[in-house]
């Protein structure tokens, strides 16, 4: 007999949106899906998991339900780029979305200041030419 794991209740999912407003000040669509899992790392098996789904600021998020209160979650922007929270599992939904939430703007905002030392030699108000060794 194969365990299913149960649907986001209204509940849940209006939790999510709630957060999501809070993050983003507007409302973010949510959309239903299923991804298949290996919840057993020892095993070949993958289990089919609800999931939340929504797309904000050029990255795609997931929150999969692995069993009641259980849930693993990661964003993406390409299928080569992926990323996690550190945490394998969140038994909070509230926690394991604030979470992913924290690391995507911690990522968004690395991302930012990398790209802008990238470019620094392209502004012209604060280069002051190359080292004289």
């Amino acid at each position: 007999m194969q365990d299913t794991t149960p649907d986001f209740t209204d509940t849940e999912q209006g939790l999510v949106a709630r957060l999501l407003f809070q993050r983003y000040a507007k409302l973010v669509p949510l959309q239903l899906a299923d991804s298949e899992l290996r919840l057993d790392a020892d095993s070949e098996r993958l289990t089919l998991c609800p999931t939340l789904y929504w797309s904000e600021r050029g990255a795609q998020f997931v929150v999969c339900k692995v069993a009641a209160d259980r849930y693993r979650c990661q964003f993406f922007y390409s299928e080569t780029e992926q990323y996690g929270t550190g945490s394998p599992e969140y038994h909070d939904l509230e926690k394991c979305v604030m979470t992913l939430l924290q690391v995507q703007s911690d990522h968004e905002r690395q991302m930012a200041n990398i790209a802008s030392s990238a470019n620094t030699h392209l502004r012209d108000d604060d280069y002051s030419g190359p080292v004289v060794i």
